[in-house]
C-alpha cells in the first residue's frame, strides 16, 4: 500500500520518537528538551519567551518544560540584568553534559537510520527535509486555500 507523504512523515517521527525515549529518559529529559539545551548552549542565555518562539510552542509548554529541567539541574533562572521584569534561562555544566551525550546519542542514530544510503543521497534528504520544513512554515503562517483542500 503506497501511504500519502504527511502520513509516512508521521509514521516516521513517530517510530523516531519511539526510539528516542530510552536515550531521553536514560539522560533524564523529555520530549523537546534536548533541542531547548542545544539551543541555550549555542546562543543562551535566553528569556522563557525567546524559547517559546525559537521552539515554536506554548510558552506555558516552555515554562513545564523549564520547570522539569531547572528541578533536574539542567538550567538555573535568573534576573535578566538589562530588564528587571524579565528573567533569563541559563544551562547549567550538567546541562552542557547532557546536551553532549545527546548529540553523540543523536549522531549513532543518524547513522543507523541512513543505514543504506550513500552519502549523496543523505545530503539530499537533508536537503528535501529541510525544504518540507519552510514549507510547512509558510503554512502555519496563513490558512490554506479553499482550492487547496478541494476534492
Amino acid at each position: 500500500m503506497e501511504y500519502p507523504i504527511h502520513t509516512l512523515l508521521y509514521r516516521t517521527v513517530h517510530r523516531q520518537r519511539n526510539v528516542l525515549r530510552p536515550y531521553l529518559r536514560a539522560l533524564g529529559l523529555g520530549t523537546g528538551q534536548p533541542r531547548l539545551l542545544m539551543h541555550l548552549v549555542q546562543a543562551g542565555p535566553f528569556s522563557q519567551k525567546h524559547l517559546a518562539d525559537h521552539l515554536e510552542v506554548d510558552p506555558s509548554a516552555v515554562c513545564r518544560m523549564l520547570d522539569s529541567l531547572e528541578k533536574g539541574g539542567f538550567v538555573v533562572r535568573g534576573a535578566d540584568k538589562t530588564d528587571r521584569r524579565a528573567g533569563l534561562v541559563e544551562i547549567t555544566e550538567k546541562g552542557r553534559c547532557a546536551v553532549a551525550d545527546w548529540q553523540r546519542t543523536g549522531r549513532a542514530i543518524d547513522r543507523r537510520m541512513l543505514g543504506g544510503f550513500t552519502e549523496a543521497e543523505a545530503r539530499q534528504l537533508v536537503e528535501y527535509l529541510e525544504r518540507v520544513s519552510a514549507n510547512l512554515q509558510q503554512i502555519g503562517r496563513g490558512p490554506l486555500a479553499e482550492k487547496e483542500v478541494a476534492p
